[in-house]
């Protein structure tokens, strides 16, 4: 499984930038690595990575709707940076739904402009200082102000995500208390985020769930109730249609057959 060692992340990145990570390979087992697992996301993220022929790589990661699972490989340098929601549609320049469940280099959005700066990371690629000073440089120079429609996108994903132990409330109540109407909502969701709220929630459920399990163990009943499903079947029919297995086939390791990246 892939590692992620959460970082600071830098001032100047702040209104972009929710989250910084060091991405690094799993760990050996048996003479092998581990399985990359890559569990559904509701974050567009910028990755630069590094190849073991020294080559660098600067990605946009879509939002994810199902897991993907693949074969452990070295990444002797990366980093991930998962954009705040509303900041990727501005910042890629086309619709957020056009990368969902896409890997599309940054050359191909932005042009000379990645390829330069995708060179300068791979120059610095080691010292993360440099290269956050790179990313904030560029990300900056194509950032607008923070607008209502920007401020409305968060309001909304912050109120999908709900409580812990309860659910959210509906969405005609989130769009009346955002003063927008629920079709508006759901097409700025689409263009900013690239999923449907329904998605945007079902995924972010799942990861609250994972993330419980990891640190509590799997007390399905419970997991279930603290992360706001119907009961323990709705929590295995939904980790089966967006893991690919059921909860205790994940978590005992017996995981659908590897991909190639």
């Amino acid at each position: 499984m892939s590692i992620e060692v959460p970082m600071a992340v830098p001032y100047g990145l702040r209104s972009l930038v929710r989250a910084v990570s060091a991405l690094r390979a799993g760990d050996s087992v048996r003479g092998g690595r581990l399985p990359l697992v890559h569990v559904p996301e509701t974050d567009t993220s910028l990755v630069f990575r590094t190849t073991p022929a020294g080559r660098g790589d600067l990605l946009v990661v879509g939002p994810r709707t199902r897991a993907s699972y693949h074969a452990g490989k070295d990444i002797p340098y990366g980093l991930r940076l998962r954009l705040r929601p509303g900041a990727a549609r501005p910042l890629l320049g086309v619709p957020v739904s056009e990368v969902v469940d896409r890997v599309v280099g940054l050359g191909e959005l932005w042009g000379a402009s990645a390829d330069r700066l995708q060179e300068a990371l791979t120059e610095a690629a080691g010292d993360d200082g440099l290269v956050l000073g790179h990313l904030e440089a560029a990300l900056s120079a194509r950032a607008p102000g923070d607008g209502a429609r920007g401020a409305l996108v968060r309001a909304a994903a912050r109120a999908l995500r709900g409580r812990r132990g309860g659910r959210h409330e509906p969405l005609p109540v989130i769009a009346r208390h955002l003063a927008v109407s629920e079709r508006h909502l759901r097409d700025l969701f689409a263009d900013a985020v690239g999923l449907s709220p329904k998605h945007f929630e079902r995924i972010e459920r799942l990861r609250a769930a994972l993330s419980l399990a990891c640190a509590d163990g799997p007390r399905w009943a419970r997991l279930a109730a603290a992360t706001g499903y119907y009961d323990q079947s709705h929590m295995t029919a939904e980790f089966r249609t967006l893991m690919g297995v059921t909860p205790a086939a994940f978590f005992e390791g017996r995981l659908p057959a590897l991909q190639s990246c």
